[in-house]
């Protein structure tokens, strides 16, 4: 069985542990309906185990591996031990009651990922807020939630930052739409004071910014924003998350991602070099 990364976070183990599960169930030319009624279920339970969006029992696992024929004690234990570790919450399940069910799947993802791509076009990525900027963004979106549920929704985007502090954390590489930085959220204040925060991540190395200018017109992904999340163990394949507006699509197929994937790379062709980043950062500074 494959070996996880250490610091892979539950959902790229529950990812992980459902590509297995179907490898085993495809190999024994069994249909997922088959494998949902052994343990009285259906098809779309056993697709969700596949793609690791939920849970598993453990009772369940180990009937799927019988009826799968894995009965080597060793390979078995590889497998449960992995069911134990998937199943662990995360840090972020202590903000459960202000973490949307769709976006807690991302923050697992996130906590995993070896690199993360994204293309934002209306607020700077969340990774790379200050508190002040974060405070504003949430606060205007969260209409009718009070004081205390706005703080815990800012302390819950600054603890996903850690995971680009030190050793270990991903590559993070952000395509930021000139419109995001233009719009002063919060106010001028704020605003001088994200920009300068950026200024500042582009001396982390796993940090890369690029702009895309408004003199550039139209472009490859006028689609809106995505991100695409890379993972160290080669068993885990990409996922592009696009965020909607009351949930969020989650896609893993290899066309899909593709595609996903070539728009990035066009983006970062024809956006800001690094260099080009930083002194547009500081005119827009001016201009506000």
């Amino acid at each position: 069985m494959t070996q996880t990364q250490p610091g892979s976070g539950p959902t790229a183990l529950r990812i992980l542990l459902g590509s297995q599960l179907r490898k085993l169930r495809e190999n024994r030319g069994i249909t997922r309906d088959e494998a949902g009624e052994l343990i009285r279920g259906s098809e779309s339970k056993i697709s969700r185990m596949e793609l690791g969006r939920v849970g598993f029992k453990e009772r369940d696992v180990a009937d799927l591996l019988s009826f799968y024929g894995v009965e080597e004690p060793e390979a078995r234990a590889a497998v449960m031990e992995l069911v134990e570790r998937a199943n662990e919450p995360g840090w972020w399940h202590r903000f459960n009651d202000v973490l949307p069910t769709w976006f807690q799947a991302y923050v697992g993802l996130e906590e995993a990922a070896s690199r993360i791509r994204t293309y934002e076009v209306q607020f700077v990525p969340g990774l790379l807020q200050t508190k002040e900027y974060a405070r504003a963004v949430i606060t205007a979106g969260a209409v009718g939630a009070g004081p205390e549920e706005i703080a815990r929704r800012v302390d819950l985007r600054l603890g996903r930052q850690r995971v680009l502090d030190g050793e270990g954390g991903p590559m993070f590489w952000a395509v930021i739409d000139e419109a995001a930085l233009r719009r002063p959220i919060g106010g001028v204040e704020v605003m001088r004071g994200q920009l300068q925060h950026l200024i500042d991540l582009m001396n982390q190395p796993n940090i890369t910014i690029q702009i895309m200018p408004f003199s550039f017109g139209g472009h490859a992904a006028e689609g809106g924003a995505f991100s695409i999340l890379r993972f160290q163990d080669a068993d885990l394949p990409d996922i592009v998350y696009v965020e909607q507006l009351a949930s969020a699509l989650y896609l893993d197929k290899r066309d899909e991602v593709d595609r996903y994937g070539e728009v990035m790379e066009r983006l970062c062709a024809v956006s800001t070099t690094p260099d080009e980043t930083t002194g547009m950062l500081r005119q827009i500074m001016l201009d506000l």
